[in-house]
């Protein structure tokens, strides 16, 4: 993972916890779990490029 998705994540993370300790009611918790859940399994489950957009062509 090159530094700009790790940026991107980690500023994902923050907004996605200022938002969980926003909301009030348990129920809205919870699909909020279950929709940060969703997001990370489709993530995970994406197949990898082994060859860099940004590197060398050679």
């Amino acid at each position: 993972m090159d530094d700009e998705n790790i940026a991107l994540n980690s500023v994902l993370g923050l907004e996605l916890n200022r938002v969980f300790f926003a909301v009030r009611e348990t129920a809205n918790k919870q699909k909020i779990i279950a929709f940060a859940r969703d997001v990370l399994r489709s993530e995970r489950t994406k197949p990898v490029d082994s060859a860099s957009p940004d590197g060398p062509a050679s």
